[in-house]
């Protein structure tokens, strides 16, 4: 492989990550705590698009239980997201024919 061939290829993989992280900033995914009691849904870049709490936590007297349910929603849909990220990275790497172990420059 020439240095040309190197270079292209590296355009291509950074237009290819430009394309995916401007898809996956509109890409949404859920996480949620308490067997679904608390759902909130999330950008794939981290922002918080919704937040569900079930009516029957609202009569909770204990604000920590509530507090602690929505740290781990919001934990499971960053979790959730970064899982997506690597997936979708892992599968373009595999189309430009690159080791999927291989760290990017960017």
């Amino acid at each position: 492989m020439d240095i040309q061939q190197i270079m292209q290829q590296a355009q291509a993989m950074q237009s290819k990550m430009q394309d995916m992280q401007e898809r996956l900033g509109e890409t949404e995914t859920e996480g949620s705590a308490g067997g679904g009691m608390v759902v909130i849904r999330a950008t794939c870049k981290g922002e918080i698009r919704g937040i569900h709490i079930d009516d029957s936590l609202m009569n909770v007297s204990e604000k920590e239980m509530l507090e602690d349910l929505l740290k781990a929603a919001m934990n499971d849909a960053k979790k959730n997201a970064d899982d997506r990220l690597a997936e979708e990275t892992q599968a373009m790497m595999k189309e430009l024919g690159l080791p999927a172990g291989m760290g990017l420059p960017f």
